[in-house]
Order: C-alpha cells, then sequence, then structure tokens
C-alpha cells in the first residue's frame, strides 16, 4: 500500500492534458482547494440541518435510497450516509451548478455526461466514523458497474466526485484504489474481488493525503474501498459529499422509486 503524493493538481478553467492523460491512465485524480475549508465548513453544517430534520421524523428512505443510522461516541442516533442531499437545500443545489463540476464531464469522453441530482444517489454525504455502535466505519472492496447490472441496464461509465469536509491524512484511513483497474475486463470488473465483503489491503492500492476543502475524483469503475481508521470517535471521524456524474438514459428518482437490491446487500457489509 503507498501514498500517492505527486504530482499535485488544482482545478482551473479547463482541464489540462496533463490531468486528463493522468486520470485516463490511473482512473482517480485529487484536485487540492476545490473550496476553502470554510466552505466547506458551510456544506457540513447544510447536511447537519438535514440530518436533524430527518432524524426527527423518523425517516428512513429519501427516493427509494434507504438512511443508513448509526449512532456517535456519545451514543447519539445519526445518519452515516445521507442521500439527494441537494434537493433539501438550496446551497447544496447550487453547488452543483459550479461550471467547474461541470468540467469534469470531459473526463468521460465521447460519453456525454451529467450531474446525476436526481438520479442514482444524487448528492450523498458518507460519515465515516469508528465507534462501538457505528454502522459506517469502512466500506470493503467495489466498483459502481453492478447496481447498473441489477437495475437491467448496460454497464455505463461513470464518475463519483467527492468533496472532503474533513482533514482526512493517509494513515487515518479513508479512500483506496488500485491504479488502472477502470480498464479491466468485464470479468475482472465483476469477480476480481468479493464485493463489500473483502476489507483486505492489496499491494497494488494506493491512497492520499485528503484535506478540507479537496475533490477527488474517481471512475467507477475502478477497484476501490474504505479503509478504517485505526483511530476511534472524532479523531476517526471522516465526512465525504460525493456528486455523480453519469452516462446513458435519463432516470431520474422520485419519492415512489423501488428500493434496488443493491442496497439491501450493502447494509449488511459495510460496518
Amino acid at each position: 500500500m503507498k501514498k500517492i503524493t505527486e504530482p499535485v493538481f488544482t482545478l482551473g478553467e479547463k482541464l489540462t492534458e496533463e490531468q486528463l492523460h493522468y486520470f485516463d491512465k490511473n482512473g482517480v485524480i485529487v484536485f487540492r482547494n476545490f473550496v476553502t475549508p470554510e466552505t466547506a465548513k458551510i456544506f457540513l453544517s447544510e447536511a447537519t440541518k438535514i440530518e436533524k430534520q430527518w432524524i426527527e421524523e423518523g425517516r428512513e428512505k429519501v427516493n427509494g435510497t434507504p438512511l443508513k443510522y448509526g449512532k456517535d461516541e456519545n451514543g447519539n442516533l445519526t445518519i452515516q450516509r445521507l442521500c439527494f442531499l441537494s434537493l433539501y437545500s438550496p446551497v447544496l443545489h447550487q453547488l452543483l451548478q459550479d461550471p467547474r463540476l461541470q468540467m469534469l464531464t470531459e473526463f468521460l469522453k465521447p460519453y456525454e455526461g451529467r450531474i446525476g441530482e436526481n438520479e442514482k444517489d444524487g448528492l450523498v454525504m458518507n460519515n465515516y466514523v469508528r465507534t462501538p455502535n457505528s454502522a459506517f466505519s469502512q466500506m470493503g472492496w467495489h466498483t459502481d458497474a453492478p447496481r447498473d447490472i441489477f437495475l437491467g441496464q448496460k454497464i455505463m461509465p461513470m464518475l463519483n466526485v467527492g468533496i472532503h469536509l474533513d482533514n482526512c491524512p493517509f494513515e487515518n484511513g479513508g479512500l483506496r484504489i488500485i491504479p488502472g483497474t477502470h480498464k479491466q475486463g468485464v470479468l475482472k470488473l465483476l469477480f476480481a474481488k468479493k464485493y463489500f465483503v473483502d476489507n483486505n489491503s492489496d499491494k497494488r492500492e494506493a491512497g492520499f493525503d485528503m484535506f478540507a476543502g479537496d475533490l477527488s475524483v474517481h471512475d467507477g469503475r475502478l477497484w476501490h474501498r474504505v479503509q478504517q481508521s485505526p483511530n476511534y470517535g472524532e479523531k476517526s471521524r471522516r465526512r465525504v459529499m460525493y456528486i455523480p456524474i453519469i452516462t446513458g438514459k435519463y432516470k431520474p428518482k422520485t419519492e415512489d422509486s423501488k428500493t434496488p437490491f443493491y442496497h439491501k446487500f450493502a447494509s449488511k457489509v459495510n460496518r
């Protein structure tokens, strides 16, 4: 397992040839200081307000997607995976209008990409924290391709764009990827590892130091996981908002949408 420290990229008015080549080769790229740490705190505040409301309502799903409940280090009920957040916050909706996010669709060419605000699970926030009662402290190896299969669709390219809301050094766990596996064949895409069950390290895997306000982009066909923090409680916390940039047929979700099968499976293994 290695930590990737170079090169250091920033996201300007357009993607550079170096950035396009790096992503094409590795299937992942990190941009420093996409927003300021202060702006990241505003996003956290918005998510916290929505979380509080949903807990008070006893809400279990949003547009067919289950909310993942757990408990913090003080035993208080918390939602560790929230979804479709931008549909409940003008601030987060405005975030998705940032032209720099739309520019990331270039990574999907020759496919036409779009921000899936009301598709897939919309704008998600994952709140990883390690406590005895946490329901979400790690995530096993997976790609995002099988959910297309579960939905009866052809596997289509997509991007997961993460806006990181906490400082998370490599040593504290976090995103781990196997560079280049976004170009693997279908058999390896589906069967190279045991989906979500396998949390073992891989000699090929790599990770990053991440800071509040950084942006990560990874191809959904890339093998990736979330390494559990060695710490407990607040020191282990890692909060990331993920934006899906997708291709293929437009399939919006509504409150009448059914819960896809893969959510029921993943809920049993991501502890």
